[in-house]
Formats: C-alpha cells, structure tokens, sequence
C-alpha cells in the first residue's frame, strides 16, 4: 500500500508533536540530573546520605534517570530517521525486507522502522 500525502502529513504531525514532548522529557532529566550534581559538588554534607542504603538508592536512582535519558535520546532518533524517511518518500516501507508496515503499525509506532517480521528477527539478535 502506499500513503497518501495526508497520511503523511499527518504522520509528519504525530511525528514533531512526540518529537517535541520527548525533547522536553529529555531536557527536564538533564536539568534534574545536573542539579543533583551540582549540589554534590557543592560540599553541601548537610543532605549527603549517610546510611549505605541511602547511598545505594542515590545510586539506582541516577543509573535509572540515565537509563531514561538515553532511551528517549534513542526514541529522538528514530523520530528523526522516521522524518527522514517521510522526506525520502520511504516512510511506511520496512528498513530491511521494503515491505509495507501496516498502517496500524505506523499508528501505535510512528517511528517504526521494521514490519513485524523483520522485527521479531531483530530482537532475536538475526538482523
């Protein structure tokens, strides 16, 4: 099947709307996490853990919000790439087979890449 121009420029919409919420998410775990740092490196023992727990808890929650951070960063990314590919007039064609995706596919993740096939072979490690 091939999209319509408004097809695609609906999903050219959905695309710099998620673009834009997922910017801003980025940026405020940034923001939150240099502020974190910033007061560490400040010398500022007042607020400093002192239980090991309270040090071990610090930590996971920093791993965590990195581990946010660059999952959105990747998210970005595929956002872009799908912007591209919309640019490209390739949008909607799997990456790998250039099968089709299903439009129902592209309306839960506009950012798809993969038709289901290709990415079932790409979560087990044979793409």
């Amino acid at each position: 099947h091939t999209l319509r121009k408004e097809d695609l420029a609906r999903f050219r919409k959905i695309l710099m709307l998620k673009r834009e919420l997922l910017s801003g998410d980025v940026s405020t775990l940034q923001n939150e996490a240099l502020r974190k740092n910033r007061h560490e490196a400040s010398g500022d023992l007042s607020n400093m853990p002192i239980h090991m727990a309270d040090v071990g808890s610090d930590n996971f929650e920093q791993e965590f919000t990195l581990g946010l951070i660059e999952n959105e960063e990747t998210t970005l990314r595929e956002i872009d790439e799908a912007l591209k590919r919309i640019d490209d007039q390739t949008f909607g064609k799997c990456t790998h087979c250039e099968k089709s995706i299903p439009v129902a596919r592209l309306k839960a993740k506009p950012h798809a890449r993969y038709c289901i096939e290709c990415k079932r072979l790409e979560e087990k490690g044979l793409l």
